[in-house]
């Protein structure tokens, strides 16, 4: 085992046992317990064995944060970076990248052969694996677990999730022998206070000393709607409150940008640094600032200089990068920030704030879920550096105390599947395998895999609820079992209850009969007193069954009527529960369909327009390639080009934005895109297709004056959007521009134009990371 300059906890000793003997292995442990170590255990390894080392993440900002630091440590000639815009020493021994990008390696397409891409590696990192309960991006590490060949072994690391040990049998089917190391071992053990509005001078702890609610927290009072705007904000006596007792720095979350500036200006004024530290500040803003001089009239500074910042996906890159280079210096002391930080780069803090426990949804306000506040919380606790983390959860009319308390002590939700087929899925396997090979690789996923023999909870939360139902269905037969005094079965009950049904019916029709002929003086016919002798029959007949006279009838009865609608629901449900056993597979028919109908496969294999397709990266593949085939974008310019490009992948907003006027060019191509975007949808519509397919023209104005060379202050003077949201959309347009450049069978005068249009795109501040 490799000898690191202070003693292994236990845990990290076991995993990095598992990786010697040659075992991949799931790590799940809290944030900041030190899973790193176990990955910089497999990096030595691969250096020692003159392997390779793959190092994914979920994020670009964690990629290039780990590239910076195994550059650092291990030399700048062994470390490499792929990311969606950036190629370094791609051949290296250690390579960090996205897990999109090592997703995309498995497939072959433009990254070259599998075998290439995958030469001399080893181990393959899974940073954040916990990811894979992403609604968006979930699918793509379970593609990446069921497609890394045997030979590789994986070292996944998670968050404390719930069923750790479902996932490593997953694993541990799909790709090979797999041990769980799983500990809820933190190095700096986690307190956590509540602020109670009536008490604003203290922070009061939040449990006892025996886990109950401290009955000493009073619940906010609830304020008429009309009044919240007139309420005063909590945050300076919080902060007060911190730098009193020596808790900062701290990560102040909220669930608002808007909020998180505001809170930064309200605690500007309150004398968090020192005359030495501001002169720091300034230092070190300065020399960034010659490195990124777009920063130089940010009115953000003034702020940094007391010892206060903001984080929010509304800020530029560069900004956000000085605010965590600042923060991690010790320098800034309260960070207001988004949820997004959470799980984003390593920024641990002695504190983290926790604006509420509830947040706004597009249902109204819900609880924050299990995960998402040990997310936040957990970022508590500076290893080496603080024996104690904190958590202060601030009190709201949102939530009362006994639910923060109930959160707190929650255990972890657990890890759901994602896995999604789509068009380039569908064409990347159909080229590779046979369809019946490629079923095979459907039926990896983990959530066939929970949702077939898994636990529960593990299950996706369709199949969860189906579940339920066929058990809820279950516990009410078992309920209503009826044993029968004189130990007749149902089968004779129900032979009794037919009898019965029948005889009262010819019961009542004989005694309209007799009444009719009665009233017509009639005598009685031999078919009627035929009718009344077998009357009298059946009636001696269902006098013979005990049921006849037993004071249990009608309970046994009912039961075995409710038991036989119970065993109807039952079927439905096997039925609902079969098809959602095989929805991935489903799935991977209906989009196969989809592009047998568009001509993009022809006998399970793909055309030359379904190889294109194979290699694009997108929601919607097929809709991005019958643009591209349509011919629609080879004659415009770059920055009609990259205005086009935005419209198609610029998600719904839900902000109301002004409409601004695009040149009528771009006008005209994108009504030509709308009647494509029709065709596809009457395709998709055959097969129960939902992906989407957008047209938005929020940022294009925006991006063809870009790239027709106007200064950033004229685009943000545009519109009030967050700068940060722009160059979003903006990086956007660069990612699909990129994959014009490298797919197949685009026309080479698009591919120059899309060149042309990034080359004008990446300049400051766009192209800073």
């Amino acid at each position: 085992m490799n000898s690191f300059p202070f003693e292994l906890d236990e845990f990290q000793k076991e995993a990095c046992g598992c990786i010697d003997s040659g075992k991949s292995v799931v790590v799940c442990a809290p944030t900041g317990a030190g899973k790193t170590v176990i990955a910089q255990h497999a990096i030595h390894r691969a250096l020692k064995q003159d392997c390779r080392i793959f190092y994914t993440t979920p994020l670009k900002a964690l990629s290039n944060q780990k590239y910076y630091d195994f550059s650092q440590k291990y030399g700048a000639d062994k470390v490499g970076l792929l990311t969606g815009d950036t190629s370094i020493n791609r051949t290296a021994q250690i390579v960090v990248m996205t897990t999109e990008v090592f997703r995309n390696m498995l497939y072959g397409t433009h990254f070259g052969a599998v075998a290439d891409n995958l030469c001399n590696v080893r181990y393959v990192v899974l940073d954040e694996v916990h990811y894979m309960n992403d609604e968006q991006r979930g699918t793509v590490w379970e593609e990446s677990i069921i497609y890394c060949p045997t030979n590789v072994q994986i070292i996944a690391l998670s968050a404390t999730v719930a069923n750790a040990d479902e996932l490593t049998d997953w694993i541990n089917t799909v790709h090979s022998g797999t041990e769980l190391v799983n500990t809820d071992f933190r190095p700096v053990p986690l307190r956590f206070h509540y602020f109670d509005s009536s008490q604003p001078d203290k922070l009061l702890p939040l449990l006892t000393p025996s886990g109950q609610l401290n009955s000493k927290i009073k619940p906010e009072k609830r304020v008429h709607f009309r009044q919240r705007g007139k309420q005063r904000s909590p945050v300076k006596d919080v902060v007060r409150n911190l730098y009193n007792n020596n808790m900062l720095p701290a990560i102040y979350f909220t669930f608002s940008r808007k909020k998180c500036d505001e809170n930064m200006e309200r605690c500007a004024s309150m004398e968090l640094v020192s005359k030495g530290e501001r002169e720091q500040i300034k230092r070190f803003i300065d020399e960034f600032i010659a490195q990124n001089p777009h920063l130089y009239n940010n009115r953000h500074i003034e702020y940094l200089l007391q010892g206060t910042a903001s984080h929010h996906a509304g800020l530029l890159p560069a900004w956000k990068s000085l605010v965590e280079q600042l923060f991690q210096k010790g320098l800034i002391k309260v960070i207001f920030a988004t949820e997004t930080l959470a799980a984003g780069i390593n920024m641990p803090a002695r504190s983290t704030v926790i604006s509420s426990t509830s947040k706004r949804s597009d249902n109204g306000h819900r609880m924050l879920t299990a995960n998402e506040f040990l997310q936040m919380s957990g970022r508590a606790g500076r290893r080496g550096m603080d024996e104690i983390g904190y958590v202060t959860v601030v009190g709201t009319h949102f939530q009362t105390p006994e639910e923060v308390a109930e959160l707190v002590l929650s255990d972890a939700n657990p890890l759901e599947s994602r896995f999604s087929p789509s068009y380039s899925m569908v064409l990347n396997l159909l080229q590779r395998f046979s369809l019946d090979e490629a079923k095979e690789l459907i039926m990896k996923s983990f959530g066939y895999f929970s949702g077939a023999g898994g636990q529960s909870e593990g299950r996706s939360g369709r199949m969860h609820s189906l579940l339920k139902a066929f058990e809820d269905e279950e516990k009410i037969i078992k309920e209503r079992e009826f044993l029968c005094p004189c130990g007749l079965s149902d089968n004779t009950l129900h032979e009794y209850d037919g009898l019965r049904n029948i005889y009262v019916q010819n019961r009542q029709t004989y005694k309209k009969i007799l009444k009719q002929e009665k009233a017509k003086n009639r005598a009685l016919t031999a078919e009627i007193i035929e009718f009344g002798r077998q009357n009298k029959e059946m009636l001696a007949k269902m006098q013979s069954f005990a049921c006849d006279t037993c004071k249990l009838y009608k309970k046994h009865s009912k039961n075995v009527e409710v038991i036989t609608r119970c065993r109807i629901r039952q079927q439905k449900l096997e039925k609902e529960i079969e098809h959602q056993r095989d929805v991935f597979w489903n799935k991977f028919l209906s989009h196969r369909s989809a592009l047998i109908d568009a001509g993009y496969l022809k006998d399970d294999y793909p055309t030359q327009q379904g190889i294109t397709t194979s290699q694009i990266r997108n929601e919607n593949e097929l809709f991005i390639a019958e643009i591209i085939f349509s011919g629609v974008l080879d004659n415009l310019t770059p920055a009609r080009l990259a205005a086009v490009v935005c419209a198609v992948t610029t998600e719904d907003l839900r902000v109301d934005i002004p409409f601004m006027p695009v040149s009528e060019q771009v006008r005209k191509t994108v009504n030509l895109i709308r009647n494509i975007r029709r065709k596809v949808e009457k395709i998709q519509g055959r097969y129960g297709i939902e992906d989407p397919m957008y047209i938005n023209l929020y940022f294009s104005a925006l991006i063809e004056l870009w790239v027709e060379d106007a200064e950033w202050e004229t685009i943000t003077g545009q519109m009030d959007m967050g700068e940060g949201d722009i160059v979003r959309s903006f990086k956007r347009v660069v990612d699909v521009l990129r994959q014009f450049t490298t797919i197949s069978n685009v026309p080479e005068a698009l591919v120059f134009t899309a060149r042309e249009a990034i080359t004008k795109i990446l300049r400051e501040p766009v192209n800073a990371d």
